[in-house]
């Protein structure tokens, strides 16, 4: 690869469980790449089975990057993202590796591609109010005043997500304007690199099969364990990494204050749900060639190497 060039990077999206890891592991195999994770929750080291990490098994000896750079209590953001990922992608260019990313967070993706914007610095006493508002009125309230704010951006952010809600909510009234408007301000985009996008469209019921059926694989894995390990190990039981699909239920089920059947029904929910909203997030972004299907089918696999190199040519 040309420094001084423009030279292709892979962005594998779709929603949870459509087989982006897989897909990159195999197109890796193929194109001389390496994966770099672009999922906001597969950064924490110790959460693993829940966000569905590539295990060893699945990584198939193919470097994986940004997976584990994170402790449990530490606070992912989409600036800190893009720095890793524009360190990663220059020792990937030294050495002639097509980067790969498997991108579950879209806003991830969005940042390191065409810059991030410029936020207002974050105001503990405000967003000490809202956290006091939100305990006064219960669930869905900073919720509602997000819709009311910015409805673009309270399509992509979860009700039950305290932490990015009140991140969202201070920045529209900070800046008087949607968080949505103030992303698109200030970007710096990504020099020297060309995206060849792929999107993974599995059929709706297909994906809520194999979403529930995953869910059933992960808790027969050892999730709750992992969960109890986690704890005695002494991650705080309100650490950032807990508010991941299923890790809550799983310390609700631990206490004895649900059981498991009734943990693994919300769990199935809670993930339908929010691969819907990635489905939304997903639609809304430009040039992807999309592929409708699994990204562990043959079928699949084969046209995503076909319109990588198409698009790139054999990198």
């Amino acid at each position: 690869m040309n420094e001084r060039a423009e030279v292709p990077l892979v962005a594998i999206i779709g929603p949870t469980a459509s087989g982006k890891s897989t897909l990159g592991v195999w197109l890796s195999e193929r194109l001389n790449g390496e994966v770099i994770a672009c999922d906001s929750t597969q950064l924490y080291r110790g959460f693993n089975i829940g966000t569905a990490k590539p295990s060893d098994a699945e990584r198939r000896g193919v470097p994986h990057h940004l997976l584990d750079v994170l402790e449990g209590a530490e606070e992912a953001t989409a600036g800190a993202y893009r720095e890793w990922a524009v360190a990663t992608l220059e020792d990937l260019r030294t050495r002639k590796k097509l980067p790969i990313f498997t991108v579950g967070t879209g806003l991830y993706l969005r940042v390191l591609l065409e810059g991030l914007a410029d936020v207002p610095q974050r105001s503990e006493q405000l967003r000490e109010r809202l956290r006091e508002s939100a305990a006064e009125h219960g669930s869905g309230y900073l919720h509602g005043v997000l819709r009311r704010l910015d409805a673009v951006s309270s399509l992509r952010i979860a009700p039950t997500d305290e932490q990015k809600l009140i991140r969202a909510i201070e920045v529209c009234l900070l800046a008087q304007r949607p968080l949505s408007e103030v992303y698109q301000s200030g970007r710096k985009p990504l020099r020297g690199w060309r995206a060849v996008k792929i999107g993974l469209a599995p059929g709706r019921e297909r994906l809520i099969e194999r979403i529930h059926a995953r869910t059933k694989e992960m808790l027969a894995a050892g999730w709750l364990e992992e969960v109890r390990t986690l704890l005695q190990q002494g991650v705080a039981e309100h650490a950032k990494g807990f508010d991941f699909i299923g890790y809550r239920e799983l310390q609700e089920v631990l206490a004895g204050r649900m059981q498991l059947e009734e943990a693994r029904e919300a769990i199935q929910q809670a993930t339908r749900r929010y691969a819907k909203r990635q489905v939304t997030w997903f639609r809304r972004e430009h040039g992807v060639e999309w592929l409708n299907g699994f990204g562990d089918e043959e079928r699949i696999q084969k046209q995503a190497l076909e319109k990588i190199r198409a698009v790139a040519g054999d990198p």
